[in-house]
């Protein structure tokens, strides 16, 4: 059995992350020492190791409760799985087809700069106006970054 502190070291997840998903009902609430310190089991551990993979591939929370789900049902088929996953390539696709519109936005206004004093400066005059963009980024590009 870990503490939470050996856990979240194992894990690479923070206490205060351990917390959080135990209280959204991703981990189980775990046992509880005579000292009332939380103590997992190596499910737990395996049950977090998936929870922070998922999230490092950027799958949301309700996703992957959807997901852990499923893999305790090990019997049912995967086709939910599948969709579950190929919803988050499409979702990952659009990410990366706005940031490549932004790389070639900022590529542009950078490659305009001459250089000289900011009064007369390209990327300045760019930020100062969308209409001197040549695509349309608006506020979904900067969502992507937030």
């Amino acid at each position: 059995m870990l503490t939470i502190g050996k856990l979240s070291e194992a894990a690479g997840v923070k206490v205060p992350t351990i917390r959080y998903y135990e209280q959204i009902g991703l981990l189980p609430a775990a046992d509880r020492s005579t000292g009332n310190q939380r103590l997992y089991g190596s499910a737990a551990g395996d049950r977090l190791a998936f929870i922070r993979h998922a999230r490092d591939l950027g799958f949301p929370l309700e996703a992957i409760r959807d997901l852990l789900g499923m893999s305790d049902r090990p019997d049912q088929p995967c086709a939910a799985v599948d969709s579950i996953a190929k919803a988050q390539l499409l979702a990952v696709e659009g990410r990366i087809a706005r940031l490549m519109a932004l790389k070639s936005e900022l590529e542009r206004m950078v490659a305009q700069c001459a250089g000289g004093s900011v009064a007369d400066c390209r990327v300045i005059e760019c930020l100062g106006s969308h209409a001197h963009c040549t695509t349309d980024h608006g506020r979904e590009l900067a969502e992507v970054s937030e």
